[in-house]
């Protein structure tokens, strides 16, 4: 029994897991009881688990008693009713502690039923749960929201009193207490005055809580705050959900005693019961789940066979390819690995990771090569887990699985992206669906969001709140605090305006806080038993199984942890290679493609990357390609290593390429370094060489080596010292001069904490030069891989396509005759799939080409109308389709079709309907009057779209402008005012003014606080990109006219690239039809020695006769001795007309000889170029 401290115990609070209810953190709880003298406390959140063991172990830590709750909701009848009572209620609430550790696992199985089975609005479980897993459990009667409390409320005083008795006799005597609190609201008091009276009559204990929901009393407001953002309210809301008081924090127990002095018996009874409850969440060892083993065998024996046969296979692969492998080396190395996971007790680990990937490459699931450290391991690859050799890279096992390693390993493994799901339901199925869970997380509230939230909860202007947010700086889980003390204009903003010091003052209360649940993006665990006996169970939005444990405490609690990654690369690559094999090679094996290749290589040197893996990331990944060149695959290993922030920073990056340039300046001052870093040209680039040089020249062992290498990493001090002194010693015992042995363990700890993972880099390297050869040698069915893996993503649509004709791969519109649900290749070119127009969807896209393929293509838009399920190619996906032109090929215009919708659709029901009747009809006689009404219909006689709506409508649909682009029409303006491309923005210094032109595709118009003027936020496109425009309120209210949805506008403005986001501020907004094409200029080249007066008045006399003369025309007047030009402007008066172009070369020939010449010079063109 613990010892309780204190003269009261809180049994009813709530911690930020009850999500956007609770506003307690843990630590902040502990150190407030601590202070008050009490070493106990309860967590009952509303429905949920999901703090519990995160409460548990901190608890522990700071010497407070855990007592381990929930507050329930339970459903008015039966759990499965999903209805509300004669109340409008669907649950009621009531308070469970778990007394022992069999009370743990009854409370862990009724909160996860709750959501398996008693879903509706909330978690419910019913009395027929409560029945079965009542044992080990203490109840409380709950706040006013409790069964008792609201039946007494509703005048239901009888039922009121048969529930006590009920709950009585279900949990035993001493086992449910009547909850009183005292928290100035009316109701609450005349409950209380009921539920003492009963006490007494009934000798039932109570039981004071305080129901707390946040720390202090000046928590109140953010409290409420809180359940504005849970409810989507604001507080300008009067029938917003609201606590009543301020009474609802963690009060002392001098408060507590105070409020029920009447009643101490109820105070001292949270004494008694926190005495009462103990539970140990201490688990020890692992539940492995049962991996079934052929007769005779043991997980070690049966895995050293697996591996065995699995290299032995590899070796004699090898011998066939003529590699001459020493293969001595293998099997000792196998051995090795064998021995230490056979010792460390992970033969199973193994054995169930060998067994799930197996079963993605027997069914077509792409996996990955590798993830981690993982790919470090012989066994790991002899068992097909991985795909990469580590002994010709150098990749040590230790740093996976270091002998002496208490934790479990971690295998990573990367599936295609669209099959993963299909992986976790093999383990589910061969493991049992109730042993198989995916993990949760939760998402918590950061600086920029919680002041966005807070501020719209506050009702505050966007605009105001969005300025404080952007004062923000955009750094990695940067705190409110941290902000201020960064940005003095945050500070400024606070001290001189009280509303934004009020929604600072908020938003740092509930900064932090778990805002929602989702799924993890690898984490499954899988038991030997039901999880519902280790952990609560929680369902997710796609009805999965999660734990209701986070990742950090899954395997505290002895479950072991598998991670599938979903990588959409590996789908990618499997789309391509299936178009290439469909289409060009029928034995094409990605896997098989030599690493040497060069045209691979050339493609990587130039930084022709967009799509490659890793690589297309930033134009700093570009640089450093074409500054590396890279000529081998251990060069892209190296270059995933370098290309992050420490490498870069540091300046090892600059040194690594240096050296790798000229090797005489790579120099080691102990030669034993050569061996070590000599492929990294002397720099210490990766975390397995800083083992290595503990191991090689300090004499480490490999646990005391990756001791070392996660100490440098996470830069522990205090661990580095002993380790320094170690290091040190051990080097000097092998003959290195101290001096150079303490230089050399600080340059270690240098750039360790830079090092990388050379497997994980490795691997990752393996799939980067798959997707770059992919794109060397099949650009066009790699382009469409990319592309389908982006359907329903308008903006990387846009960015890929533009991608394609960069690469002069044409991309042909949708078709509905042609058209795959994917984007597919068609003689050399990309074919828009069926999926990626917007309102059609996959399940119509699939049903239109399943007819198509199995009873041919569609004569007509009747014809496909009578064919297909109206009910799921509907109205809206026709429509859809008409507007993006995928009927175009049937020869019928699309404002025809348009027109006509509703009258074939009319027809084509009909027919449908009387087909499936069977009655004798029209259009049910014969196949041939169906043929002859799809001949003989006959289509409205209405003009086409214009071109713009055409264009508006392929944006609307498609994401992008396909078959042209509005701006097509203003190109040679758009050259000739000089425009930068907004692609290039980035590339460009803040302030600079800058000329951008494009479409207006989004327009947010805002009133100012201040002077209440209009101004505006628009997006502004041009043919392959975007950025927001800044019109403020000058220069909005004289350009106002021009800006609207669709408008081809000239922008000049300045860059703004504050929190390294790109942004124009607009000087001035001009319609492109108001901008003046510059005409174009007649430059005429005369031999000086024929240029006569005859000659000149003669060309006068031509051009004075022309009626247009908008072309400004430039005498070039040449001496073909001295090689010297004069240059003339004639008149205004006497211009040209860019349409005579011929005759006017015509007459300047038979005036000034065949030497003379005349060139038309556009205004964007450079002079030179001939008309």
């Amino acid at each position: 029994m613990p010892a309780i401290q204190g003269d009261f115990v809180h049994l009813h609070l709530h911690s930020q897991y009850s999500l956007l209810d609770g506003a307690i953190r843990f630590p902040k709880l502990f150190d407030k009881l601590s202070a008050n003298g009490v070493n106990a406390v309860a967590l009952t959140d509303h429905g949920n688990m999901f703090g519990v063991y995160d409460f548990y172990r901190q608890a522990k830590a700071y010497g407070i008693h855990p007592i381990i709750g929930c507050e329930v909701y339970v459903a008015p009848e039966s759990r499965h009713k999903k209805k509300r009572d004669s109340k409008g209620d669907t649950s009621n609430h009531l308070i469970l502690l778990a007394k022992d550790n069999v009370g743990y696992r009854n409370l862990a199985r009724l909160v996860s039923l709750a959501y398996m089975e008693g879903f509706y609005y909330k978690p419910r479980i019913d009395h027929e749960l409560l029945e079965k897993y009542h044992e080990g459990l203490i109840a409380l009667s709950a706040c006013l929201k409790g069964e008792i409390p609201s039946l007494f409320l509703s005048n239901n005083k009888d039922q009121a009193l048969e529930r006590i008795r009920y709950y009585r006799s279900l949990f035993g005597d001493g086992n449910f207490y009547l909850e009183i609190q005292s928290n100035g609201i009316r109701e609450q008091d005349v409950v209380n005055d009921f539920l003492k009276q009963l006490s007494r009559d009934e000798g039932i204990p109570l039981i004071a809580t305080n129901d707390c929901h946040y720390l202090e009393r000046e928590d109140a407001q953010a409290h409420e705050v809180l359940l504005c953002l849970q409810t989507g309210k604001t507080l300008l809301d009067k029938h917003r959900m609201r606590f009543q008081t301020d009474e609802f924090f963690l009060k002392t127990p001098d408060e507590m005693m105070q409020q029920f002095q009447d009643v101490p018996e109820a105070i001292e009874n949270t004494l008694e019961i926190a005495k009462r409850c103990e539970v140990d969440l201490s688990f020890k060892g692992y539940h492995f789940p049962t991996y079934e083993l052929p007769e005779g065998q043991d997980h070690d024996s049966y895995l050293e066979e697996k591996a065995a046969r699995g290299l032995e296979a590899y070796l004699k692969s090898m011998r066939e390819k003529g590699e001459n492998l020493d293969e001595d080396l293998y099997r000792e190395r196998l051995s090795y690995e064998l021995e230490t996971i056979k010792q460390m007790g992970f033969s199973d680990y193994f054995l169930i990771v060998s067994d799930f990937v197996g079963y993605a490459k027997e069914n077509q699931i792409p996996v990955g090569p590798g993830r981690g450290s993982a790919a470090g391991s012989l066994v790991s690859f002899a068992l097909g887990i991985t795909e990469i050799d580590p002994i010709p890279y150098n990749l040590m096992f230790e740093r996976f699985l270091a002998p002496g390693r208490v934790s479990m390993p971690d295998i990573d493994c990367d599936f295609s992206e669209e099959k993963r799901d299909r992986v976790i339901q093999y383990v589910a199925d061969k493991y049992g669906h109730d042993r198989v869970a995916q993990i949760i997380t939760f998402s918590s509230m950061s600086a920029k969001a919680v002041v966005r939230d807070v501020g719209r909860v506050l009702g505050m202007p966007y605009g105001d709140v969005d300025r404080v947010a952007k004062a923000i700086p955009s750094v990695t889980k940067i705190t409110l605090d941290e902000a201020i003390r960064l940005n003095p204009k945050l500070k400024e903003m606070i001290e001189s305006d009280a509303k934004v010091a009020r929604l600072i003052k908020i938003a740092r209360t509930l900064e932090g806080l778990n805002r929602h649940s989702s799924t993890h993006a690898a984490g499954v665990v899988v038991s030997s038993k039901p999880l519902m006996e280790l952990l609560p169970v929680y369902v997710g939005q796609k009805e999965e199984f999660l734990t209701q444990y986070d990742m950090s405490c899954v395997e505290s609690v002895g479950l072991v942890k598998f991670d599938f990654l979903g990588l959409k690369t590996l789908s990618i690559m499997d789309r391509a290679s299936t178009l290439i094999r469909e289409g060009r090679d029928p034995e094409f094996d990605l896997k098989a493609v030599p690493l040497d290749d060069k045209k691979t290589f050339a493609l990587l040197r130039k930084g022709d990357v967009p799509g490659v893996f890793q690589l297309e990331s930033s134009s700093g990944m570009r640089d450093l390609l074409v500054r590396m060149k890279p000529k081998a695959f251990e060069d892209l290993i190296d270059l995933l290593a370098l290309y992050r922030p420490g490498p870069l920073e540091s300046g090892m990056v600059d040194d690594y390429i240096k050296r790798r340039r000229n090797k005489k300046l790579i120099t080691y001052d102990i030669p034993e370094l050569k061996e070590i870093l000599d492929d990294t040209y002397g720099v210490i680039l990766y975390q397995e060489q800083v083992m290595q040089i503990a191991m090689k020249l300090a004499g480490f062992t490999p646990s005391d080596a990756d001791r070392l290498r996660k100490a440098m990493g996470k830069k522990k001090a205090d661990e580095m010292a002993k380790l320094r002194e170690k290091f040190v010693e051990g080097a000097v015992q092998r003959g290195i001069d101290q001096g150079k042995a303490e230089k050399l363990y600080d340059q270690m700890a240098k750039f360790a904490s830079y090092g990388f993972n050379k497997s994980h880099s490795t691997a990752y390297a393996m799939i980067a030069y798959q997707t770059a050869y992919l794109k060397a040698h099949y650009p066009t069915e790699f382009m469409a891989a990319i592309l389908s893996s982006e359907i329903g993503k308008a903006e990387k649509l846009a960015h890929y396509i533009d991608r394609c004709r960069g690469m002069d791969i044409e991309v042909l519109p949708p078709d509905v005759n042609r058209s795959d649900i994917d984007f597919t290749v068609e003689d050399g070119k990309i074919r828009f799939g069926l999926a990626g127009i917007k309102n059609v969807g996959e399940g119509a896209a699939e049903m239109i080409v399943r007819e198509r393929n199995e009873q041919g293509h569609f004569d007509s838009f009747l014809d496909f109308c009578t064919r297909l399920d109206l009910r799921k190619v509907n109205k809206r996906v026709l429509e859809s389709l008409i507007k993006c032109g995928a009927f175009d090929p049937m020869g019928i215009s699309r404002a025809q079709l348009f027109e006509a919708l509703d009258e074939v659709l009319a027809i084509a029901q009909s027919m449908q309907k009387q087909k499936k009747s069977q009655q004798k009809s029209l259009f049910s006689t014969s196949s041939g009057l169906e043929d002859s009404l799809n001949q003989s219909f006959t289509y409205p006689d209405v003009p086409e779209w214009s071109q713009n709506k055409l264009l508006s409508y392929e944006k609307e649909l498609l994401g992008i402008f396909l078959t042209g682009h509005p701006l097509k029409n203003y190109e040679e303006k758009i050259a000739a005012a000089g425009v930068t491309p907004i692609s290039e923005l980035s590339k460009l210094s803040s302030r600079k003014s800058v000329k951008i032109a494009g479409t207006v595709a989004h327009i947010k118009e805002i009133t100012t606080k201040k002077n209440k003027e209009k101004m505006a936020f628009i997006t502004l496109e041009d043919q392959a990109s975007s950025v927001e425009v800044l019109v403020f309120p000058s220069v909005y209210k004289e350009v106002e006219f021009e800006i609207f949805p669709d408008a081809p506008v000239l922008v000049e403005g300045t860059l703004d690239k504050a929190n390294e986001v790109v942004k124009v501020k607009a000087e001035s907004v001009v319609s492109l039809d108001r901008v003046d094409t510059p005409p174009k200029t007649f430059h005429v080249y005369l031999p000086a020695d024929h240029v006569t007066t005859q000659a000149l008045f003669g060309l006068l006399s031509f051009l004075e006769k022309q009626i247009i003369d908008d072309c400004p025309i430039m005498l070039h007047v040449q001496d073909g001795k001295s090689g010297e030009e004069a240059v003339i402007s004639l008149p205004e008066s006497l211009g040209g007309d860019d349409k005579e172009y011929d005759a006017f070369s015509e007459v300047v020939q038979k005036l000034f000889g065949e030497r003379a010449w005349v060139e038309l010079e556009s205004p964007f063109m450079e002079v030179g170029n001939v008309a």
